[in-house]
């Protein structure tokens, strides 16, 4: 009944269609009801006339008809157009919804959720649900009212043959009940799979490169061919599930007719019954079972629908674990000091602890490094200050302020960021770059790019700025893209920065020239910069070295060179070899 009540809240922005989609359905229903009824009393009155009667009352009366039949044509394509275009703005308001979910959900949440399962829930899923919202009330509204009306009209021809109609048709729905039950399970089943199939389809197509410089389309084929395998199992439970349902259902449809038959024939022969009733009651029976074959098919659209709104249902109920603190206030005038107070983290599904009472001073306008092996918790310490994940104890402070009591969007405006992995979207270089600043001028863009070092490669192209980077920015190289990703960060202008591996993708050459700009950008922001390449953190104030038992070093590059410690280690085996 909650889910009930939460599938018909969607209903309430198109009552008005809605309503006026049952009252089609009801005319529809009543005109399909009507006929054999017109057809009883023509019979029994216009019919029995003389021929000039008869032939004088068809005009009047195949103008009746054919308005009656307008009318039903009007509703029917009210029911048929209005009644999906009312389905169609629900599910894009659902889409909606279920899009705006996981723009809210945490960084932890995509940690344990696949792109491709997510994607199904988008767009199967709701495809489903949209087709339940249309033909669900309408199809149980049809069939109710043909059903009770069909039954109120067979009761007035016969008492006895209608009862036992009825006997059949409660007989019939227990077995529709107990195998709606067992297909439950199925269509569940069935979600799943096929959120399987998409996963594994999401994974080898974005990883597609890698597929092919390993030349290891067989593996993923195998992959595939076994999420596709299992979903056909699936879905082969499902049909056999549905055969028995309809099979079993169309047995006692038969049955229908061959009871009214036998009795009906047992009844003449009583004198109960006429034979023109028994005529009229078997066009009723056709009205009778008509709606029942409806809501037969209707039901493996309902199961369907179901088990798309129950998935749906379970995102939208899924309560990130990093939001905005009902009293959090936006972070402003940002000057960047920055602590790290006995800060200790673990990610949720992990026993380790990654950092443990780590604590950091950076005074507004300086820089630090980043310096340590693969895995010490360095990117972490770092998603840390947006809040990409929360602290397990301890806190991180900007100007003063435990970042858990500012408002997200007011944190992270104030944080720029490039990463290593970098992440441009489909579009032109101008979409990208600008998404550092929406509505930013082409004037400010090109700045950005200028002093990213790429704006004379923009230039060079047929389109320049308008050029299409791919999906991913495939067509572009690796050193392009992280240019235009540190354009994107000169277009925000943040009074933090946070650069991880920002120059990784770089040629020598380039890095050079990028590497005077950030300092240029960094100068006067409070910066972090993860570095493997120590070339890069040479100026840094202050530098700390990071493993698995936290910070081990600190102090500037001279000072750790002095001291002959893990930081001496490193840069001797980038710039003396790799004996060591």
């Amino acid at each position: 009944m909650k889910l009930i009540r939460k599938f018909i809240h969607y209903y309430k922005p198109h009552m008005g269609v809605f309503l006026l989609d049952l009252l089609c359905a009801f005319v529809v229903s009543a005109v399909d009801l009507a006929f054999p009824q017109i057809l009883n009393i023509l019979n029994d009155s216009l019919f029995t006339q003389a021929a000039p009667v008869i032939l004088q009352s068809l005009l009047p009366m195949a103008l009746g008809l054919l308005g009656m039949y307008a009318i039903r044509t009007v509703c029917r394509y009210y029911i048929t157009a209005q009644g999906h275009i009312m389905g169609a703005k629900i599910e894009s308001r659902m889409r909606q919804e279920l899009f705006d979910q996981y723009e809210r959900l945490s960084f932890s949440y995509y940690d344990t959720h696949n792109t491709g399962t997510m994607m199904s829930r988008l767009v199967s899923d709701l495809f489903d649900i949209s087709e339940l919202a249309h033909h669900g009330p309408e199809n149980l509204f049809i069939s109710a009212v043909k059903i009770i009306g069909s039954f109120v009209l067979l009761w007035m021809v016969n008492v006895p043959l209608t009862l036992i109609l009825l006997a059949i048709v409660l007989v019939m729905l227990v077995f529709s009940i107990r195998q709606n039950q067992k297909m439950q399970e199925v269509f569940m089943d069935n979600r799943l799979k096929i959120a399987d199939v998409n996963a594994s389809l999401q994974d080898s197509l974005a990883g597609i490169r890698v597929v092919k410089s390993f030349a290891n389309e067989g593996i993923e084929r195998k992959k595939f061919a076994k999420s596709n395998d299992q979903f056909l199992i699936s879905k082969t439970n499902n049909y056999r599930r549905m055969g028995t349902f309809h099979a079993g259902n169309n047995f006692f449809e038969g049955l229908m007719f061959a009871a009214v038959l036998v009795a009906g024939g047992y009844f003449i022969a009583q004198g109960s019954l006429q034979t023109t009733d028994l005529a009229l009651y078997a066009l009723y029976i056709n009205i009778f079972i008509s709606p029942i074959e409806v809501l037969i098919e209707f039901t493996e659209q309902l199961q369907k629908g179901a088990a798309g709104f129950k998935r749906f249902e379970e995102i939208l109920e899924t309560h990130p674990d990093i939001q905005n603190a009902p009293d959090a206030k936006p972070l402003e005038a940002v000057r960047g000091d920055i602590d790290y107070n006995h800060v200790t983290f673990r990610y949720a599904d992990d026993e380790e602890t990654v950092l443990s009472d780590v604590d950091i001073h950076i005074p507004a306008g300086k820089s630090i490094a980043l310096v340590g092996p693969s895995g010490g918790g360095k990117t972490t310490l770092c998603s840390l200050l947006p809040r990409f994940y929360d602290v397990d104890a301890g806190s991180v402070c900007v100007d003063g302020k435990d970042v858990r009591t500012l408002t997200l969007e007011s944190l992270r405006r104030a944080i720029g960021i490039v990463q290593q992995d970098v992440y441009l979207f489909e579009g032109t270089i101008r979409e990208n770059i600008a998404y550092g600043k929406p509505g930013a001028s082409d004037e400010e863009i090109i700045e950005a790019a200028k002093r990213a070092n790429i704006d004379a490669f923009v230039e060079s192209l047929p389109d320049g700025y308008d050029t299409f980077v791919g999906e991913r920015g495939a067509r572009l190289s690796g050193g392009q893209k992280q240019r235009i990703a540190i354009a994107r960060v000169f277009l925000k202008d943040p009074p933090v920065l946070i650069l991880d591996e920002a120059t990784s993708a770089l040629d020598n050459e380039s890095e050079r020239y990028i590497q005077q700009s950030l300092d240029a950008l960094a100068h006067g922001r409070t910066t972090i910069t993860i570095a493997h390449r120590l070339s890069t953190i040479r100026n840094a104030d202050e530098i700390l070295v990071l493993d698995h038992e936290g910070i081990r070093e600190r102090g500037d590059h001279k000072t750790l060179l002095e001291k002959g410690g893990l930081y001496a280690k490193y840069y001797r085996m980038q710039f003396a070899g790799l004996e060591e």
